[in-house]
């Protein structure tokens, strides 16, 4: 019986070795970067032959905004926004009757490129608006 016993604890003893516990390492943790803010210009022109003007425009900031001046005229803004409603109205106060070739237009552009535009070659003196909503 000793024999069977030295037998049995010399098993247990040698099925006992060192024991290796493999733990998952933690994550290496990934700076978070905010997505970089993209700025957009708007810019508002009038432009063409008659001698006096008055322009509406709107900007987030401002709102509607009015301006008589001579052509040509523009004004800008800039803005981090998605999309916006952008409106410009043009109305000649006074035109040359000496102009062979009449011209008139208004136009918005964003970031360089045409958006809207509103034209007229009469004499007559007409309002002209251009207005959407521009998404990014």
């Amino acid at each position: 019986m000793r024999f069977f016993l030295a037998v049995v604890v010399a098993f247990s003893l040698s099925g006992c070795g060192d024991t290796k516990i493999y733990l998952p390492a933690s994550p290496t943790p990934v700076p978070v970067t905010p997505p970089p803010v993209v700025r957009t210009t708007v810019a508002f022109r009038a432009i063409g032959t008659p001698t006096s003007v008055r322009v509406r425009y709107s900007t987030p900031a401002d709102g509607l905004a009015q301006i008589v001046t001579t052509l040509p005229w523009s004004g800008s803004f800039e803005t981090t926004a998605d999309n916006l409603f952008l409106s410009i109205e043009g109305v000649p106060l006074q035109a040359s009757l000496l102009t062979g070739s009449p011209f008139f237009g208004v136009q918005i552009i964003v970031n360089g490129s045409l958006f809207r535009e509103a034209t007229s070659s009469t004499l007559l003196l007409e309002t002209l608006t251009a207005s959407g909503t521009w998404r990014r």
